[in-house]
């Protein structure tokens, strides 16, 4: 039985919340060379590319994984380490826990 005064979340709504607390689904960045990268944002993102980005176990194989072989060419080309991109993914999830800490209203 529900609790009296608790209205339930719909999910559509739930999952526009946190797109708008987080930016969007997707991350976008610039290299040094002014190149403009992106990459799906870690709450959205499909379970192919995360199971990807888990299992990296170098940092080559992590900046691979986040950008996909094209895309690394490019940041690797902009003088950019492997490690740089963990520190952006480090910084997109920490900006993320402090964005979604604000509960989504229930409908």
């Amino acid at each position: 039985m529900s609790k009296p005064n608790r209205k339930r979340y719909k999910l559509s709504e739930v999952k526009a919340q946190y797109t708008e607390a987080v930016g969007g689904n997707t991350v976008e960045f610039e290299t040094d060379k002014g190149d403009v990268l992106t990459f799906p944002h870690p709450l959205f993102a499909e379970d192919d590319w995360t199971e990807a980005v888990d299992a990296a176990e170098t940092s080559r194989d992590k900046a691979l994984a986040i950008l996909g072989p094209e895309q690394y060419e490019t940041y690797a080309a902009a003088g950019h380490s492997d490690g740089d991109i963990g520190l952006l993914f480090l910084a997109v999830q920490q900006d993320m826990q402090g964005q979604i800490k604000r509960r989504p209203t229930r409908s």
